[in-house]
């Protein structure tokens, strides 16, 4: 079996399952360090050897069970929190079972109680840890008061007593302190993901025309600038420039809104007719830009033709009576020119503004080339 399917095999291919697979991995080192520490001990006669190699076997089944209710979790119904309660509520277990069989080791074994509380602070609420670390208090509590009542001998209940409220309010101190990190962590990633949408914000502020949603004249010059950087194989560039026809008319006699109404219509109308590659732009009031990459000019006459015919299509209610060809027909005037060789694409820009000064001088509703 080759490698990578292996890897996908035992770990899956969601990244988010990969994660949670990675913290298992994490998990099951430190319990292997833990077992492997504790028949050490063992094979130096200071807890039961038996105890200790049953311990270790069972800890080794949690390892395995764990990992397999990870891996399939998500086929289970299993949510990470509920995945992270039950591997918690059994490292309690072991917690428990250890402190049994350790002996004058056993004070040692406290710490990992406060060990699990710090790990379930990554995937539980601050509650549900708060809930975890009674639960082990309370297991811990029972452990050391069975062994007390039992072995009064080996287990001073004085003691015992001390010992568990020194363990009390070490790990209830660690569960508010760690309770508050994650709070902390909590309101930092939420203003991060606000951060971020209001970078995007401004990002797409920066590019687009809030009215049309076409690019803007300050990013059509970037990208206007990237174009004369790039290095063509053959083939031209065109530019256009498309200006609405009676615009002013629109706004004066039937208000901004309609207006506005016809530049949204525009721009969806001719980005309809725009290919992979084409870029439009509102470059100021009601006249647009085009740019063409990679096109011919008779290409370029096509598409802009269509964009025309498109456009003369459009229907806007309202302008009933306005100084329109046809009613409430809207239309534009374009003027068309290629780049010439390496050309700096402002001189482009600048005569395909004169054939767009020519079009309307010659009637309107028109493209003129040059």
């Amino acid at each position: 079996m080759m490698p990578s399917t292996l890897s996908r095999l035992l770990f899956g291919t969601d990244p988010k399952l990969r994660r949670m697979l990675s913290y298992w991995g994490a998990t099951a080192l430190l319990y292997l360090v833990f077992i492997l520490l504790v028949l050490q001990v063992a094979d130096r006669r200071l807890i039961d050897h038996g105890a200790a190699v049953v311990l270790s076997a069972y800890g080794v089944g949690g390892i395995v069970v764990s990992y397999l209710l990870v891996r399939f979790g998500a086929r289970l119904g299993l949510a990470p929190t509920v995945l992270s309660a039950i591997q918690a509520v059994f490292a309690i277990s072991c917690n428990m079972w250890l402190y049994s069989i350790a002996g004058p080791l056993r004070g040692a074994t406290l710490m990992g109680l406060m060990l699990v509380v710090v790990f379930c602070t990554f995937a539980l609420r601050p509650r549900q840890t708060l809930a975890l670390a009674g639960a082990g208090l309370a297991g811990m509590g029972a452990t050391m008061w069975w062994h007390q009542a039992h072995d009064p001998l080996h287990y001073p209940p004085m003691v015992e007593a001390v010992t568990f409220a020194i363990m009390a309010i070490c790990s209830l101190a660690v569960t508010l302190i760690t309770g508050e990190m994650s709070k902390l962590r909590a309101r930092l990633k939420a203003q991060k993901e606000e951060l971020m949408k209001a970078v995007e914000t401004i990002r797409t502020l920066a590019t687009v025309d809030e009215l049309t949603a076409l690019a803007n004249r300050r990013h059509m010059n970037e990208v206007l600038a990237q174009e004369e950087r790039r290095r063509g194989q053959g083939c031209s560039t065109c530019i256009a420039l498309l200006d609405i026809d009676f615009f002013k008319q629109i706004n004066d006699r039937h208000g901004h809104a309609a207006g506005d109404e016809v530049l949204r219509s525009f721009a969806a109308a001719a980005r309809a007719e725009l290919r992979a590659g084409d870029v439009l732009a509102r470059w100021g009031g009601e006249e647009f830009l085009l740019l063409l990459p990679d096109t011919g000019e008779a290409e370029a006459l096509k598409v802009v033709e269509r964009i025309r015919a498109r456009v003369g299509g459009l229907r806007i209610a309202g302008l009933d009576g306005a100084d329109l060809p046809d009613g409430r027909r809207v239309s534009f005037s374009a003027g068309l020119t290629p780049r010439r060789g390496a050309e700096v694409l402002a001189d482009t820009v600048n005569r395909a503004d004169k054939a767009l000064y020519q079009a309307k001088s010659a009637g309107r509703d028109r493209v003129v080339t040059a």
